[in-house]
């Protein structure tokens, strides 16, 4: 049974994410560098669903007629939507279109809840690509939208002038005057990423005392690395809502990461704007979607276990006492538990005795650690493409010093004491990784 529910009812948070990670997201070349391509309905249901259950509540679809299966994942992600509606409260999904009539009617038709629609603005939109000027830009889109507006009241409209901000601001003004009284958002796109953060904060707080009544919602490519910083400016401004996907992909360098923002925005205590967001699924949530794209989490993603990923020997031997020397940000809180220590040329001999001691259980003192330490880095260079550096230490401390496993009770085998003392990244439980380290686990 389809299930509705008007926007006007809805009580907005300080910050809204509007995920886009099954439009925007789709247009990453991740996708073909792998050759998926697209994401099937199963993978568009799984993680809609992990959206809804993360908290969030708006998520932005490519129009309807972009081709015969997104007409069709329309309705299956309409079911895991109304599936948890009770447990999650109602989830509003926002059709992105152009402003076409064909694009809006399809969008209607499937029962999206809202109309992201757009048109460029910029000089280049206007000459390379639709070739209209604002005059007719402005015509156009406000007899769309009003007509809309009058006939569907109850649709969320968003208006974006694409291209925002190489758009003049005398040419977005004209458009946005015009199409004001009839929507609930203006977009500021920074489609093509030139974007700067003093820019974006001049940007938003213009809008904002020319539109008191009309909320912004910010859209931040990441050409120039700026993706998250713009982001977190807007916000800081006054845009309420925020286009995310996960992991920060999308088209060329792709947007704002949607962890990446609430973990930054929780680091500088700006607890205001994570009303609703269960941070600490944020880790699996960001697993899943490498997942999907047949990938382990980029290194880039602040949550990340590459974000507690420790190679250097003196590093190391800090992490062994006390986890906070080289973690600083409390990535626990995002479900990241982990820290890993890598076993290779660069690790000292304390972690090689801890990794042979407290997580093989060999009987080794700290001289017998040094020594295997030097051969160790004397062979490790010449290790084959593919072999694990923890295997090759094994076999170093077996074949050439002739270590032995310590002889543990029956009762007490299984059980790893550590050497750790931090209280709050104090690890329980040690492994051997499948490629060349340890896991350290942190208590909860």
């Amino acid at each position: 049974m389809s299930v509705s529910f008007s926007f006007k009812y809805y009580n907005p948070r300080s910050l809204e994410i509007i995920d886009t990670t099954l439009r925007e997201g789709s247009q990453t070349s991740l996708l073909h560098d792998h050759y998926k391509y697209f994401y099937t309905t199963a993978d568009k249901m799984e993680i809609v669903r992990a959206l809804i259950l993360y908290g969030v509540k708006f998520i932005e679809l490519f129009a309807p007629n972009v081709s015969p299966q997104e007409a069709s994942d329309w309705a299956a992600i309409k079911e895991v939507r109304d599936e948890l509606v009770v447990q999650c409260g109602y989830t509003f999904l926002l059709a992105h279109v152009r402003c076409h009539p064909s694009d809006v009617e399809a969008a209607i038709k499937s029962g999206a809840d809202g109309l992201n629609m757009y048109m460029g603005t910029s000089d280049a939109s206007r000459n390379f690509n639709h070739g209209q000027n604002i005059g007719e830009i402005t015509r156009r889109a406000t007899k769309l939208i009003e007509e809309i507006h009058r006939d569907y009241p109850d649709l969320i409209l968003r208006f974006s002038g694409e291209d925002a901000f190489r758009t003049r601001e005398d040419d977005l003004f004209s458009v946005y005057d015009a199409v004001a009284p009839f929507v609930s958002r203006f977009g500021t796109p920074d489609t093509v990423g030139v974007a700067t953060p003093t820019a974006v904060s001049r940007r938003v707080k213009l809008l904002r005392e020319r539109y008191p009544h009309v909320d912004l919602e910010g859209h931040f490519h990441d050409d120039r690395g700026y993706a998250l910083i713009n982001t977190l400016e807007a916000v800081r401004a006054g845009t309420r809502y925020v286009n995310t996907t996960l992991l920060g992909i999308g088209e060329r360098s792709g947007i704002t990461s949607m962890t990446g923002l609430l973990f930054n925005l929780f680091v500088d205590k700006e607890y205001q704007f994570l009303d609703g967001y269960h941070v600490r699924e944020s880790y699996p949530i960001n697993v899943l979607m490498a997942d999907k794209l047949r990938k382990l989490v980029p290194s880039k993603e602040p949550v990340s276990l590459t974000n507690r990923t420790h190679a250097a020997g003196v590093h190391q031997k800090a992490m062994i006492n006390n986890a906070s020397t080289y973690e600083a940000n409390p990535l626990d809180q995002f479900g990241v538990t982990e820290s890993e220590i890598l076993l290779g040329p660069l690790s000292g001999w304390n972690v090689i005795h801890y990794f042979l001691k407290e997580i093989c259980g060999f009987d080794i003192d700290e001289s017998g650690a040094k020594s295997i330490a030097t051969s160790f880095k004397q062979q490790v260079y010449g290790i084959p493409f593919g072999a694990s550096p923890a295997a090759m230490l094994l076999k170093i401390a077996e074949d050439e010093y002739g270590l032995k496993p310590m002889k543990v009770p029956e009762q007490f085998r299984g059980t790893i004491a550590q050497n750790m003392t931090d209280t709050t990244h104090t690890a329980e439980v040690g492994e051997i990784t499948h490629a060349s380290g340890v896991i350290l686990r942190s208590k909860q």
